[in-house]
C-alpha cells in the first residue's frame, strides 16, 4: 500500500539540449509543485531501472529521445513490466511509445493522418511532392529526420523509415490531455517558427478530432499530446501522438491555465500512485 504521501521517482534529463526549448525549466517547475503532495526523487533515465524499487510510481517526463539510451530504456521497460511497477505514462501506449508504425496503421484504418508509407512500392500512394520527409520509425525530437528531393526518396524507403510528402499547411497545433481530459491547446501561427507557440482556442470539431486518437490509444492514465497540422482544405491531419514523454510548453500558457494543468496532473498522479482503477 502507498504511504500517506505517495513516493514518486521522477525521471528526467535536466541536461538534455533541445532545439528552441529548455526541457529542464519545465521539470524544475513541475517538481517544485509536486513536492507539496509527494515524496519525490529525480533521476536520469539511464538510472531508472536501478532506482525504481521502493517507489509507489515512476513518472517519466522530459527524459529525452529513447534513441539516446535504447539499451537502458529496454531494460527499464522489461524490469518494470516484470515487477508490475506503476509507470506514468503506462507502458501499454500504442503510439510513439511503440515507434511510429501507428501512423501507417491508423492511415490504413481511415484515420485523418498525414500521408505516410514505408516501402518504395507504396510511394505512389502519397500525393506528388517535390520534397519528402524521411524519419526513423523509432525517432523523436527530429533526430534522424531528413528532407530529400523527390528523385532520391525511393532509394531510402527500406522499411525502417517513414516517408511523408512535404505538404503545405496553415499551421501546426497541439492538444494536451491528462488522462482522458483535455487541458489546453497551443499552436504555431508561423510554420517556419514551430516553437513559437501561442494559446489556441480549440473548437468542438478540433476536440472531436483529437479525442479519436486519445480513445484509440486507451491509456487511461497519463499525459498525451496530439500534434496535428491544418491542411489546405481546412481539415486537421495527425502528425504525431506523443505518449512517452511529451514536452508540455507550459511557459507558453497564462498562469491560470498553467496552474489548472498542474492541478489536473497532480490529481491524476495521486490516483495512479495509490492504485485507483480507471473508471469504466
Amino acid at each position: 500500500m502507498p504511504a500517506a504521501r505517495p513516493r514518486l521517482l521522477y525521471v528526467t534529463d535536466l541536461a538534455y539540449q533541445a532545439r528552441g526549448r529548455r526541457y529542464c525549466d519545465e521539470d524544475i517547475h513541475l517538481t517544485s509543485r509536486l513536492r507539496a503532495h509527494f515524496d519525490l526523487a529525480l533521476c536520469h533515465p539511464v538510472d531508472a531501472a536501478a532506482l525504481m524499487d521502493g517507489f509507489d510510481a515512476v513518472v517519466v517526463r522530459n527524459s529525452g529521445p529513447v534513441l539516446g539510451y535504447r539499451k537502458e530504456y529496454d531494460a527499464f521497460r522489461a524490469r518494470a513490466l516484470a515487477a508490475g511497477t506503476r509507470v506514468y505514462n503506462p507502458l501499454t501506449g500504442k503510439a510513439d511509445m511503440a515507434g511510429k508504425q501507428y501512423l501507417l496503421d491508423l492511415g490504413a484504418a481511415g484515420f485523418p493522418v498525414i500521408p505516410t508509407v514505408d516501402r518504395a512500392e507504396d510511394l505512389d500512394r502519397l500525393p506528388a511532392a517535390e520534397r519528402y520527409v524521411v524519419k526513423p520509425k523509432h525517432g523523436a525530437d527530429s533526430l534522424g529526420l531528413r528532407i530529400v528531393p523527390g528523385g532520391e526518396v525511393a532509394g531510402l524507403a527500406t522499411g525502417d523509415v517513414l516517408i511523408q510528402p512535404c505538404v503545405d499547411f496553415a499551421y501546426e497545433v497541439s492538444f494536451y490531455f491528462v488522462d482522458d481530459d483535455f487541458q489546453y491547446a497551443l499552436y504555431a501561427p508561423d510554420p517556419e517558427r514551430r516553437w513559437e507557440l501561442r494559446p489556441y482556442q480549440a473548437t468542438a470539431a478540433d476536440l472531436e478530432f483529437a479525442r479519436r486518437f486519445i480513445d484509440w490509444n486507451d491509456l487511461g492514465y497519463g499525459i498525451q499530446r496530439v500534434d496535428a497540422c491544418r491542411a489546405a482544405d481546412g481539415g486537421l491531419l495527425l502528425v504525431e501522438l506523443e505518449d512517452v514523454n511529451p514536452f508540455l510548453s507550459l511557459d507558453a500558457l497564462p498562469e491560470e491555465a498553467r496552474d489548472a494543468f498542474v492541478t489536473a496532473f497532480t490529481a491524476s498522479l495521486n490516483r495512479f500512485a495509490r492504485g485507483v482503477p480507471v473508471p469504466a
